[in-house]
């Protein structure tokens, strides 16, 4: 798929709010390539150096686009460039060094030690060659620890931190959820990561190391029921749709479809009543104020559905919203990406036949978005090095001793 290819949808309409930063991207999978993404969505240049097998998830499909790639690669790799570099061999790992001269942050996802057993070690190397250089390192566990260098994916860190636990309801016992969110978290937290280190190197001159793993990441995405603990002592369990410090918060069935409403208070409960035709309910002792709602979720949860039961969901939610009352249809996804308000906030883009969801940050002057394709495999490899000063011999050269990786190896 071509670079160049015709713009549909949104595109990025300006070169971003980070137009000008060079990044080097080692990652693979979902952590570090989600982050790197974010970057190339604002301007970032993001080079994503692939070792000759290419990006483990280009194969995790069906489904697969028609340059073989399955969807999770092209879901998170758009705007990046494709080089296929074998740092196993020493002159891999010379061009890499090569590609870190003016570039600003690199980004790498090995196990723990894998950089300093190549010579490549931040404090040790890479700090005094490139003292600029923000290097951020995602990781399952961190080096250190007792549990320092296991590896790490984002379901049994799930399992790990406790947020499998907290979701699913008291009959399913502990449940995955259903997006690889400790992933995500981690790529979005390390992109805040980088951005700090960025602004703090323009007051200091200096770069630094960025130590990000899943398991921190995870375990800050546990509010409220971490806070819920640290305040009572008490183990909190997995509750379902509704909220373990709210109600009504949670999901209800109506004539046409269910429905997820939320009342963050007592005046907004009122309200919500009053809406609703059933003022009386809210002087209800037991229903009066939110403390008596969750103790009496239960009875709350069955005079709300028998309210709803011959309501149209759709119309219903709009009009609540309408009126100040939070409130939303349970949509599948291919309802979510069809929906009228998706795309007037341009959040699917579309490049040639690519279609995927675009950046949620919105900026007035710099915005950001789809630039480019995800790449094919050493897509960029010759154009990327040509540009950093390498001759034709040198590439020549790299290419026959399979340094330069053309091709994938399955």
């Amino acid at each position: 798929m071509d670079d160049n290819a015709a713009l549909g949808g949104m595109a990025a309409l300006s070169p971003g709010a980070l137009a000008g930063l060079r990044v080097v991207d080692l990652t693979r999978v979902l952590g570090g390539p989600y982050c790197t993404m974010v970057l190339s969505d604002h301007g970032a240049e993001v080079i994503k150096l692939e070792p000759p097998q290419g990006d483990e998830v280009r194969d995790w499909g069906p489904p697969f686009n028609s340059d073989g790639d399955a969807s999770y690669f092209v879901g998170v790799n758009r705007n990046k460039r494709s080089v296929g570099l074998d740092l196993s061999k020493p002159a891999g790992r010379e061009v890499l060094l090569r590609l870190l001269e003016g570039a600003d942050v690199l980004v790498e996802n090995f196990k723990p030690g894998s950089m300093e057993k190549w010579g490549l070690g931040y404090e040790a190397v890479l700090s005094k060659r490139f003292p600029r250089l923000i290097h951020c390192r995602v990781s399952g566990f961190g080096a250190d620890g007792p549990l320092g260098g296991f590896p790490g994916y984002d379901a049994v860190l799930q399992a790990m931190v406790g947020l499998m636990s907290i979701n699913g309801t008291e009959d399913s016992g502990p449940t995955r959820l259903g997006n690889p969110i400790v992933d995500i978290a981690t790529g979005l937290f390390s992109t805040i990561a980088i951005l700090m280190a960025l602004h703090e190197r323009t007051a200091s001159g200096r770069g630094q190391y960025c130590d990000m793993t899943l398991h921190d990441c995870g375990m800050a995405l546990l509010h409220p029921h971490a806070a819920n603990f640290f305040l009572s002592g008490k183990r909190p369990m997995a509750t379902g749709n509704p909220h373990p410090n709210l109600a009504p918060y949670s999901k209800f069935t109506t004539r046409t479809c269910e429905i997820f409403v939320a009342a963050g208070n007592d005046p907004a409960f009122r309200k919500f009543c009053d809406f609703l035709g059933i003022p009386e309910v809210a002087k209800d002792p037991r229903f009066a104020t939110n403390g008596e709602r969750v103790v009496n979720k239960a009875a709350l949860t069955e005079v709300l559905n028998t309210r709803f039961a011959n309501e149209d969901g759709h119309d219903l939610t709009r009009r609540m919203l309408a009126a100040g009352l939070p409130a939303g249809p349970v949509l599948h996804v291919d309802e979510a990406m069809a929906a009228e308000h998706t795309a007037f906030r341009n959040m699917v883009a579309q490049i040639g036949e690519f279609r995927a969801l675009n950046t949620p940050i919105k900026l007035s002057r710099t915005p950001g978005g789809a630039r480019s394709a995800p790449p094919r495999f050493n897509q960029h490899g010759r154009d990327v090095l040509m540009a950093r000063g390498f001759s034709e011999a040198e590439i020549a050269a790299l290419e026959n001793d399979g340094v330069i990786v053309g091709a994938r190896r399955k």
